[in-house]
């Protein structure tokens, strides 16, 4: 859901990623990683549409400017702090480790190196009103990059309302969307993911994995630039929100628990009944068998 609210810059044609141990340029891997990822993904449009200032009108994957940083508190800050100084946005801010990561509600986010910290800085990406619609498709373009990176035979891959991804029902992503009203009257808006790739938390909300516990080879970097492309594609499709219906439709075709009974923690009481799916706000809809289903916002899911 939408929430409002130190490192090395690589000018266009010459970024780096991180999410190993040691912070080292890595610009010939990096580039063919996204060269095999824009390969797999089979000639779909991932061209992006976003209004307003210097990022107007459509782009590619390749004019997004990436900053790679060893540590900082958090990827979603560090966007944040950029935007307050100035930064354009189609900024990408990978980082090795988080001292402070965060999820939803404030909750600390397991940052150990391994893992994929990623957030992209958006200025003006849509009208306000369309905004509610942007975390489907960040959970849309995050279950496509790890689905890709996943062995034949693996267990499913699917989202948990309204942006969480699972591998065979335990958690391996959050999606944090942070969005502030600027002083010179922008809107910056910054989509974080956070992806368990080689190591997990011991304890936490709901059953965790990684993606090597499930089978996947592949390391933070390798899995960046799949996002990366993965991230244009379900953006473009979104197109500022006048494509919602189709992100709504993609959405549903990889959610978990569509007609199963969840039970759905709210700030101040619990509901439990059955998921009927989601509305075209984007909010799920739970049949608790009394009256019309409720429309729920927010809230923490619990399966089964």
């Amino acid at each position: 859901m939408v929430r409002r609210g130190e490192g090395r810059v690589c000018p266009r044609g010459e970024r780096i990623a991180a999410g190993l141990r040691t912070f080292r340029p890595v610009r010939p891997r990096l580039r063919a990683d996204r060269r095999a990822a824009r390969k797999r993904s089979r000639g779909r449009g991932a061209d992006i549409l976003l209004s307003g200032g210097e990022g107007s009108g459509r782009i590619s994957p390749d004019d997004f400017r990436h900053i790679a940083l060893a540590e900082t508190v958090s990827t979603n800050s560090e966007c944040l702090a950029r935007a307050r100084s100035g930064d354009s946005g189609n900024l990408w801010v990978t980082a090795a480790r988080q001292t402070g990561g965060r999820g939803r509600r404030g909750r600390e986010w397991f940052s150990e190196p391994g893992n994929l910290y990623a957030s992209l800085l958006l200025i003006d990406p849509a009208p306000v009103e369309h905004l509610h619609s942007l975390p489907l498709a960040a959970a849309v373009a995050v279950h496509r990059a790890i689905r890709r990176v996943m062995p034949p035979g693996s267990p499913e891959v699917a989202i948990k309302w309204p942006n969480d991804i699972l591998i065979d029902g335990r958690k391996t992503c959050g999606i944090l969307l942070e969005a502030e009203g600027l002083p010179d009257g922008r809107y910056a808006l910054v989509i974080g993911c956070g992806v368990n790739v080689a190591v997990m938390p011991e304890t936490g909300l709901y059953p965790v994995t990684s993606l090597r516990h499930e089978g996947a080879t592949i390391s933070a970097e390798e899995l960046f630039a799949h996002l990366f492309v993965t991230m244009a594609e379900a953006l473009s499709v979104w197109n500022r929100g006048a494509g919602i219906a189709a992100i709504i439709d993609q959405w549903r075709a990889a959610a978990k628990g569509i007609g199963e009974a969840i039970t759905v923690n709210l700030p101040d009481r619990s509901l439990s009944g059955r998921f009927i799916g989601i509305d075209a706000d984007g909010r799920l809809l739970l049949d608790t068998g009394s009256g019309a289903p409720i429309a729920i916002a927010a809230g923490d899911v619990f399966l089964g």
